[in-house]
């Protein structure tokens, strides 16, 4: 049974209780949660509130009404600063700032919960950093306020509603000294889900299992920025700030387990990331707002 819920608030459990009396649930793709690591540096406790008892508050009601199926969006965040790359799903975990350490406080939940009730499957994918849109141009990324991402920073400059970009660190020990990591468009992100998804109905001794869902390909902050450039014909002014608590330098993953066990590889590159952002940009350059 597939459905999307009217507004509600996972730290209410009445809520849940509203909708899960109502429909029988097979399974669960859990995407709720704050994601903004700078924020989650300044606002610890909001992140502890929202990420961790929303999701507690769920695992409950599904027991109670015997769902047992969870796909987990975690984060690569969960690798903090890895030893080497790229990183591998069995690499010991160690977050770096408080939004990563509520990933990883919810995958040992996870863990827990499907080893006393061996009848949970869970599947806790570990995104790297999804940007893009739709090819349509018809759905996008639309952030309230200063964007805490790279992409939707980069598109608000090129349509005009920012003056420039901000690089948080220009003196990392990369190729060209700024931040680097693996995006994903969110296309093939939205696969990965579906194939995680048949992987729960398909496998009885899944257990509770991580996989990355990543291209495998480090890109670096002023490399997007001229791929963004490119596709998009226009000039992107940037402001080379310092760097932000808990980024980490580089970081990108391995993503064989997912190949071999989900039939799930990323189909889309940078380029085709950068492309149909700008679509999506160009065809709603104040997002789902109206023009002011």
């Amino acid at each position: 049974m597939w459905c999307q819920s009217e507004t509600g608030d996972l730290r209410n459990k009445q809520d849940l209780e509203d909708l899960f009396s109502q429909t029988d649930f097979d399974a669960v793709i859990h995407f709720a949660g704050l994601k903004a690591v700078g924020e989650s540096v300044a606002n610890p406790r909001r992140y502890f509130d929202n990420n961790l008892i929303g999701t507690i508050n769920l695992y409950e009601i599904m027991a109670k009404y015997n769902c047992k199926k969870m796909v987990f969006s975690s984060s690569a965040t969960v690798y903090g600063q890895p030893e080497k790359i790229p990183c591998v799903e069995d690499f010991q975990l160690m977050a770096m700032n408080p939004y990563g350490r509520t990933k990883l406080f919810l995958e040992e939940i996870a863990r827990d919960i499907q080893k006393a009730e061996p009848e949970w499957r869970i599947i806790l994918l570990r995104y790297f950093n999804p940007v893009g849109a739709h090819e349509s141009g018809r759905i996008g990324e639309d952030p309230k306020g200063i964007p805490n991402n790279l992409m939707p920073y980069i598109q608000q400059v090129a349509v005009g509603r920012l003056p420039e970009l901000n690089v948080y660190g220009h003196d990392y020990p990369t190729r060209d000294g700024s931040a680097i990591r693996d995006y994903i468009h969110v296309m093939d992100l939205a696969d990965g889900h579906i194939a995680a998804l048949r992987k729960l109905f398909t496998t009885e001794d899944i257990g509770c299992t991580a996989y990355n869902l990543g291209t495998g390909c480090g890109t670096s902050v002023l490399e997007m920025v001229a791929a963004f450039e490119k596709a998009s014909g226009k000039k992107i002014p940037i402001k080379l700030c310092p760097r932000r608590p808990g980024d980490a330098t580089e970081v990108f993953a391995s993503t064989e387990k997912a190949e071999n066990e989900l039939g799930w590889k990323a189909k889309y590159g940078v380029e085709e990331m950068c492309r149909d952002q700008w679509n999506w940009a160009s065809n709603n350059p104040w997002g789902y707002q109206p023009e002011p």
